[in-house]
């Protein structure tokens, strides 16, 4: 059975920075394209970042370009998410999810990834 969990959450300060890590196990991880979500109250599921199997790809969402950063370590089955110049509305649960038959379109929508990860919370005061 596939297993994604997350770490990292926390709270932090506006302006502050953390990483997110994501750990895959019960698969083969380096066939997993990945992707980071968050989910804020009330609100739908959003794409955070994306990266290619190869780390050769990385898209991301809008309103985190430019201060988020996502990488893999393929030896350490591990996905990170590194947030840096955080806002209040960065708060959110981040969720990582591994997206085995990836083709190279719709990174950004969630049902297209088959595994996730139990969120971690980040919260980030004003």
């Amino acid at each position: 059975q596939v297993q994604l969990v997350e770490t990292g959450g926390g709270l932090v300060q506006a302006g502050g920075s953390l990483r997110l890590s994501c750990v895959v196990s019960g698969g083969f991880f380096s066939s997993y394209a990945l992707g980071w979500f968050r989910q804020a109250p009330e609100q739908e599921r959003e794409f955070v970042a994306f990266i290619s199997k190869s780390g050769n790809e990385t898209h991301y969402g809008d309103s985190v370009k430019g201060r988020f950063t996502i990488s893999r370590d393929n030896a350490k089955n591990t996905v990170y998410l590194q947030m840096n110049s955080l806002k209040p509305e960065d708060t959110a649960v981040y969720y990582c999810a591994a997206d085995p038959y990836y083709t190279g379109n719709y990174y950004f929508v969630p049902v297209e990834y088959d595994y996730w990860g139990q969120g971690t919370q980040v919260t980030v005061s004003s």
